[in-house]
């Protein structure tokens, strides 16, 4: 019997055994990330289960309408709002089904930090800005002139 696979080689009982300490050849399985399981019951329909992410594409999915719509800061703003929300979802439940997708500390970092962007360059679009920082004027004058 030749075994391609050795970290997970059968033994005489057909259990897989480590022989060795590479890695094997082929990925046969990926881990769930951590918060990966349902957010609901298994006997809930999919929609139930899977509920934060749900919520976090249909805010997502209401922003991109009001931007379609020539609303669009608050069509960018709800967008950087949602993915705050899915930020939030993440931090403060255990189980959020398909939102999660990496290790609960990139997921937050990742949807926070790309939400709070989102979010305040809507507030500072020309023109009127919402939000005003100064420094950013600065910074504009300094690359451009």
């Amino acid at each position: 019997m030749t075994v391609r696979d050795p970290v997970s080689a059968p033994d005489v009982d057909g259990k897989p055994r480590r022989t060795t300490r590479r890695f094997p050849l082929f990925t046969r399985d990926t881990a769930r990330p951590e918060g990966g399981g349902r957010a609901a019951a298994g006997d809930a329909p999919a929609p139930a289960r899977q509920w934060p992410v749900l919520t976090v594409a249909l805010l997502v999915g209401l922003g991109l309408l009001l931007t379609a719509l020539d609303v669009f800061r608050w069509g960018t703003f709800l967008i950087g709002a949602a993915l705050l929300v899915g930020a939030a979802l993440r931090w403060a439940m255990s189980g959020v089904g398909m939102l999660a997708v990496r290790s609960r500390f990139t997921d937050i970092a990742t949807y926070g930090v790309l939400g709070l962007t989102i979010a305040l360059l809507a507030l500072m679009v020309q023109p009127e800005p919402v939000l005003k920082l100064p420094f950013l004027q600065d910074i504009l004058h300094f690359t451009v002139s």
